[in-house]
């Protein structure tokens, strides 16, 4: 299979760092996207199942299948997984093993960018969609509009030079920066392209609420923090409090994460 570059090996690390948020902006892109009575819907990307739980709390879908690379995040999906219209299973994003024009809509949510032949991935999903049908996806538009992460880097990247690197090499990844997405689906053969981004707001109730899921992360944050030795790591939580705080008391703080957003029709 087709490797991500997304390290995807703790689902409840993934929910407490994204998937509490992910789910708010699924109801985004599902109201960019649209919904058509008796839809069949591809997730391409499913996680932990913050779109295919969206979709499914909907009446208009009679299927949908969520798909990812991780064994661990659609275990824990399936899991929870009591509506009999969901289903989850292992597959390669850049291959997917399902007949031509089997969806009638096919959604990414965060995904694409994580994965090495994104263009390919798009050509999958508008294969698998049937003529008429619709594609879409959405990804955080990590340097411009991810306040969250870019909080954190921007601290980290003035304390070690590996950290700057690091940002450097998770900011440049395809379809994050304007334009990208939309034309990765212009690309893939889709008609009629149509692009947006999309903003939700993330609510912390303190640093601690913001810290914890940083400090046992998923992805590249938590590449990157896992290879700390301890002493840097306290070095590193000390400074990224002092920008969280910004001279006020440790309390709530409400953050904006904005997401690139294209859809297309087959």
């Amino acid at each position: 299979m087709t490797s991500s570059t997304y390290t995807a090996n703790d689902a409840a690390a993934y929910d407490r760092l994204m998937g509490r948020w992910s789910r708010f902006l699924a109801e985004q892109l599902i109201g960019f996207a649209g919904l058509d009575e008796g839809d069949r819907i591809l997730d391409l990307g499913s996680g932990t199942g913050s779109l295919a739980f969206a979709l499914a709390a909907r009446h208009e879908p009679s299927h949908i299948l969520g798909i990812d690379l991780s064994e661990t995040y659609i275990a824990a999906a399936q899991a929870q997984a009591r509506d009999p219209r969901l289903a989850f299973r292992r597959g390669d994003l850049a291959a997917i093993d399902l007949p031509d024009g089997s969806f009638d809509r096919a959604y990414s949510l965060l995904a694409l960018n994580f994965v090495k032949q994104p263009l390919q991935a798009v050509r999958e999903m508008r294969r698998v969609t049937r003529a008429g049908g619709t594609i879409a996806a959405a990804v955080w538009d990590f340097a411009g509009g991810l306040t969250y992460q870019r909080l954190f880097w921007d601290t980290a990247a003035a304390l070690d030079p590996e950290a700057d690197k690091a940002r450097g090499r998770h900011y440049a990844a395809a379809l994050t920066w304007p334009g990208e997405l939309e034309a990765a689906f212009a690309e893939a053969g889709a008609r009629d392209v149509a692009a947006a981004s999309l903003t939700i707001r993330m609510r912390y109730a303190d640093f601690a609420d913001y810290w914890l899921p940083i400090a046992n992360a998923q992805g590249p944050v938590g590449d990157y923090v896992k290879r700390l030795e301890p002493r840097f790591l306290s070095v590193l939580a000390g400074a990224v409090e002092r920008a969280y705080l910004a001279g006020r008391p440790d309390g709530p703080r409400s953050m904006t994460a904005t997401a690139w957003a294209a859809k297309a029709r087959v």
